[in-house]
């Protein structure tokens, strides 16, 4: 309706877009068809008699939901948008984001008005505090940090340092640099050996209050040669979870890429500082068939392969790792013997890792009895008796009970000689 249709007797031509029409309907008034380019295609489409397409059904709009009677004081909680509602949602800023609102039932008295209005606020402040939990359970977390590379810390780990009430760090100032990193503003509390029988009274009562409590170390995984070994033991026996955050570790890390056997080994850690004691446990280790796993400082590494050289013998395979997943990456791999040689001039730097490999039983290496006496009278002069020495020397190498025994003897009766020596009297006074 309102447009203007051609006669039928008017002869069109078409060619790709443009047409023509003949002199004699141009006089008698007809429209060029020229015009026709110029109009849209649903007039077009009316001009040749074809029937308009039908008009969309209107839609109808759709309410939003309605709150129950039971809920009215929760905040209505819209569906994340999807990518590109995200990507329209970038490009105009200008709207405004979703907004939630608690509605209250419109009849009743205006004191249950308020008394609704109360218990929203207190639904918000719980709300508040459950999103920064994280719907995490309240306990222990040992959550394991960077050991160099602060990007091998995992998402489960900034999750729980992020939701936590406080966080127990061995050295406030290292773990510092760490949550600033992250932009992580949980306080910090120092935890470490030297306060620690101080501080598990302080931490157990807040974890008996429902606390969340993060245990963190300078690196890997707190607890393994580290502080909190003794607040675990007590959230257990208290019936107080501890959930174990896994993640870096460099016993883990040395062991996989060493090259050594690892279905079977042994984690040593640091070494006692008396020398009684540490020589007791290399004795322990060196006839051990599994792999040896040690933590050496640097400035004892040198005393540490003179020692494990003389027990483990010289021609024992050896991994030292230092400055794992750091720029200076190192793993050294030879004999203990080598080793001894190369690093008593190079004294290196950095966290050390150093890794043993056990006893072969098919080559029995039989120490000498040089070897031998050397070994009982370290133990003997560290205050060892003589059946507990010749037990440890007898228990780390291949020798015979019998013949250490008999080498003990000899230098018990050494020693007996050489302090009271056969024919010397003492001269009494007259």
């Amino acid at each position: 309706p309102g447009s203007e249709v051609l006669p039928n007797t008017e002869l069109v031509h078409w060619r790709r877009g443009c047409g023509s029409v003949s002199n004699t309907n141009r006089a008698s008034g007809a429209r060029p068809l020229s015009a026709l380019a110029s109009t849209s295609r649903l007039r077009f489409l009316s001009l040749l008699h074809l029937p308009r397409p039908p008009p969309p059904p209107p839609r109808t709009p759709v309410p939003p939901p309605r709150p129950s009677p039971s809920s009215s004081t929760l905040a209505f909680s819209p569906p994340s948008p999807s990518p590109r509602l995200r990507a329209v949602g970038r490009r105009h800023r200008h709207l405004a984001p979703f907004v939630t609102s608690s509605t209250t039932s419109s009849s009743g008295s205006e004191a249950e008005g308020q008394e609704a209005a109360g218990s929203g606020a207190e639904h918000e402040v719980l709300g508040s505090a459950s999103a920064k939990s994280g719907c995490l359970k309240p306990g222990l977390y040992l959550v394991a940090t960077p050991i160099g590379n602060l990007e091998d810390i995992t998402l489960r780990a900034l999750r729980v340092l992020r939701s936590a009430d406080v966080i127990l760090a061995e050295d406030t100032r290292h773990s510092g640099k760490l949550l600033q990193y992250f932009s992580i503003r949980t306080p910090l509390l120092s935890f470490h050996k030297f306060n620690e029988s101080q501080r598990e009274t302080t931490i157990l009562t807040r974890l008996r209050q429902g606390q969340l409590v993060a245990m963190i170390s300078d690196a890997g995984t707190p607890g393994i040669s580290d502080p909190g070994i003794e607040l675990v033991k007590s959230c257990v026996s208290g019936n107080i979870p501890v959930i174990p955050i896994p993640g870096p570790s460099a016993l883990l890390t040395a062991l996989s890429a060493s090259g050594l056997a690892t279905d079977e080994f042994t984690f040593v850690g640091f070494l006692p500082k008396h020398a009684g004691s540490r020589r007791e446990r290399l004795i322990v280790s060196a006839n051990e068939k599994a792999t040896q796993v040690f933590f050496v400082p640097p400035h004892k590494l040198h005393q540490f392969l003179d020692e494990a050289s003389l027990l483990f013998g010289d021609s024992r395979s050896c991994v030292i790792a230092r400055e794992m997943t750091k720029v200076h990456e190192e793993f050294w791999r030879g004999t203990l013997g080598v080793a001894n040689k190369v690093f008593s001039a190079h004294k290196p730097k950095g966290e050390i890792t150093l890794l043993i490999e056990g006893k072969n039983t098919s080559i029995s290496e039989v120490p000498t009895e040089t070897q031998l006496e050397t070994e009982l009278r370290d133990l003997i002069s560290s205050g060892h008796s003589l059946s507990e020495a010749v037990k440890l020397v007898a228990e780390g190498t291949s020798a015979k009970r019998k013949q250490v025994y008999a080498l003990a003897l000899r230098i018990s009766g050494k020693q007996i000689e050489t302090e009271h020596p056969v024919g010397k009297t003492e001269s009494a006074d007259v």
